[in-house]
């Protein structure tokens, strides 16, 4: 099975992307090839074939869902969706899902229905007897109008009759001839076979043919889907697992209960759907029509989702939706963009496709109901909408994503703010209204994890300029932002985590009485082992001491983000604010015996990071291993004396450049950190991977208990890389120096 996990890809460019799914195997050479040079694309010649009057071809972005795993198979989701935020929720939804084993679906069968409404009828009753008498002659009739198609394993199954009132008090009858149409949506097919017997039928009852077409409301081809969140799953900044789930569950009872809420609630699953639908070359008006119509079919408009508590506390979903999509024939065989689409997705049936489509609309819904039920809808609207605004005001190349952030700093999301953002830019001229920033270097060990915190020596870098703060004064109030971290909200000063610590900034700055609006930017993801915490800490008293003018020195600093640190962890070490403020290669101690030396280095170790899918919990592990060393002092003592030995060592093997010494030393430490007790089976898979592809050395770095590994990787960096991203792994590369490249 391939897998579909994939993580950071809004991180790379379209080449980037392409080149990821290549690697990886999700997308065939030719495909690669095709999406580089643009020949994916429908040309004005070919769609002069498809429809009357053209004149050109409009484009809509073309993207990919990754992580879903549908009934144990990872598949990748193909979309075509002009709305910002539907990829990015539905890549979340899914990646959250599969945690739990992913999506289950199915579609017990799938016939659509042709209709031959009669009217004129002498006796409508006698008329309906009659038709259903001769169903085995009109069956037969039927099929033979296309014998490929019960050739294929399909054809027109059985036969409905219902009675209709119309508004002039005369009788009507639909007879509705179920077929199955295989793999192709079937409308052509269905219509023909309407118009080719209808002229018998209405023999047969003595009325008159008023119309002859299939239905869009293919209520025999609902396909269902159910997924399961842990309630552990779902906390989001101060919100708990449990309280999330809660909100969930009454956002979808409110729907179920008001027709107005249920349509956008609906739009929402058809976000998901639709996109798939032109991506795969499919009719999406024809389905936006019979999910509505499906959602109404008791006489009142209906959620076509549920969502509700479950087993153990968790939160569970489930649609109901008609699907009745196409693999062959129709645009997917006109336009190679569909094709693409098709195979982008790995199914092998139509059934199979509706039931991946399925997927994505119980998926879609979660992100828009998790979103609503937590911190509003536009938080995730406005980011990506900000990117359409500089598209649209003409920003491009390096400076594009700068004036994106400058941007959403700014609050005014207009197309003159970026215009005059990026003009002040190009200029070289401070930005007005700027708000006053700090900046913090991130850290990777290199040896000599929970050893620092017994008063032996660490080796570490720092991951320039990862965490930047801006800080503005306000009204009272302290509102803190970190769009990376998907946190946004009025602290308080009672909670813990963040909170503290930005209070515990306030209170040593004498400025805890005072409103600001503090914004932090940040590459490193939280709880990852890379400094995070401490890096947040340095950043924000940094921004604070250039608004407040106070003059602060890198002493200082470090002072007050280590006791913000130790809100955090407990008892660190002291290593990951030593490096977020001085930035600087450090051979680290925290003894008064032993000095902290500040390393010169040649040139920039060819580093790689990787993230794990556990977040790793430095508290807890701190802890941990604390309490095994009271348990068996001198058994741990003396693997803290040898881990000390070893970042002694490698200081000197990295000063000289000696990376196969360095790489040895950093495969003996993930040993003696294994004994400590705070790696994991996902961490020694890691770093095997790394050694595999050639990395000199590669051990956990942090805490551990999850997190991230650390590998050295002398003229192996792209291999690396790539093999780290192909087994599903975000990596950072810090082999340059310039900038962090994710």
């Amino acid at each position: 099975m391939k897998d579909s996990q994939i993580s950071g890809l809004y991180r790379l460019d379209v080449g980037q992307r392409i080149d990821r799914l290549e690697q990886r195997g999700l997308l065939s050479a030719d495909d690669a090839s095709a999406l580089r040079e643009g020949r994916h694309v429908l040309l004005p010649a070919a769609a002069d074939k498809v429809i009357e009057n053209v004149i050109g071809v409009f484009g809509l972005p073309f993207a990919i869902a990754p992580n879903f795993v549908v009934n144990g198979t990872g598949r990748l989701v193909p979309m075509v969706v002009e709305e910002p935020s539907i990829v990015a929720g539905l890549s979340f939804a899914a990646a959250l899902a599969r945690r739990g084993g992913g999506f289950r679906a199915h579609c017990d069968e799938s016939l659509l229905a042709g209709q031959i409404h009669l009217t004129n009828l002498p006796d409508p009753g006698s008329a309906e007897e009659n038709i259903l008498a001769a169903a085995d002659e009109i069956l037969s009739a039927a099929n033979a109008v296309h014998p490929r198609l019960g050739e294929r394993g399909g054809g027109v199954r059985d036969i409905e009759v219902r009675r209709l009132a119309l508004p002039d008090g005369d009788a009507a009858l639909a007879v509705h001839l179920l077929v199955d149409t295989c793999d192709a949506m079937g409308a052509n097919l269905v219509n023909t076979i309407c118009e080719a017997i209808a002229p018998r039928v209405a023999e047969i009852c003595g009325g008159k043919v008023a119309m002859r077409i299939l239905s869009n409301l293919v209520d025999r081809s609902v396909a269902t889907a159910r997924v399961r969140y842990a309630a552990e799953q779902l906390a989001v900044d101060d919100l708990d697992g449990e309280a999330v789930r809660d909100a969930i569950v009454k956002t979808s009872d409110i729907a179920a209960a008001d027709p107005y809420r249920a349509a956008t609630h609906n739009k929402g699953i058809m976000n998901g759907i639709d996109a798939v639908a032109i991506a795969t070359g499919n009719d999406w008006r024809a389905i936006e029509a019979g999910a509505h119509a499906f959602a109404a079919i008791d006489g009142s408009y209906r959620p076509l989702s549920r969502w509700s508590v479950g087993e153990g506390g968790a939160l569970e979903g489930e649609i109901r939706v008609p699907l009745k999509p196409g693999i062959v024939g129709g645009t997917a065989a006109a336009n190679p963009a569909a094709a693409i689409g098709l195979r982008i997705t790995g199914v092998v049936s139509a059934k199979e496709l509706a039931e991946l489509m399925a997927a994505v609309g119980l998926a879609q819904n979660f992100a828009a109901l998790r979103a609503l039920a937590t911190s509003g809808i536009q938080k995730g609207h406005m980011r990506l909408h900000a990117r359409s605004v500089v598209a649209a005001a003409g920003v491009s190349g390096d400076r594009f994503d700068e004036v994106v952030e400058r941007l959403v700093a700014s609050g005014e999301i207009r197309e003159a703010r970026a215009r005059d953002i990026a003009a002040q830019l190009d200029a070289g001229q401070p930005l007005q209204d700027e708000a006053p920033m700090g900046s913090a270097a991130g850290k990777v060990i290199l040896l000599g994890e929970h050893a620092a915190v017994y008063g032996r020596h660490a080796l570490a870098l720092p991951i320039p300029d990862a965490v930047t703060a801006t800080v503005k004064e306000t009204d009272p109030g302290i509102v803190l932002e970190v769009p990376d971290w998907g946190l946004s909200r009025k602290i308080s000063p009672d909670a813990g985590g963040a909170d503290a610590a930005v209070y515990r900034i306030l209170q040593d700055l004498g400025v805890a009485g005072r409103g600001f609006l503090i914004r932090v930017r940040s590459v490193l993801p939280r709880a990852m082992g890379l400094g995070s915490s401490a890096a947040f800490a340095v950043a924000i008293v940094r921004a604070f001491d250039r608004l407040l003018g106070l003059a602060l020195d890198d002493a200082r600093v470090n002072e007050i983000a280590f006791e913000c640190e130790k809100l955090a962890h407990g008892n660190p070490s002291g290593v990951d604010n030593t490096l977020a403020t001085y930035a600087r290669p450090l051979l680290f101690c925290n003894r008064e015996s032993f000095q902290t030396e500040a390393l010169e280095l040649a040139q920039v170790p060819p580093i790689v990071i990787a993230c794990s899918h556990q977040p790793g919990a430095t508290h807890e592990q701190v802890a941990g291993v604390r309490a095994r060393y009271e348990r068996q002092p001198t058994v741990y003592a003396g693997i803290f004396d040898q881990v000390d030995a070893l970042s002694m060592a490698g200081a000197r093997a990295l000063v000289g450049s000696d990376y196969a010494e360095l790489g040895q030393l950093m495969d003996v430490c993930q040993g003696l950190l294994n004994a400590l007790g705070v790696s994991t089976p996902e961490l020694e898979r890691m770093a095997d991977i790394a050694r595999r592809a050639g990395a000199a050395g590669a051990k956990l770095t942090g805490a551990g208990g999850g997190g991230s590994i650390v590998a050295l990787c002398p003229g192996k960096v792209a291999d690396v890389v790539a093999a780290l991203q192909s087994a599903g792994y975000t990596t950072i590369d810090l082999s340059n120096d310039r900038e962090v490249k994710r």
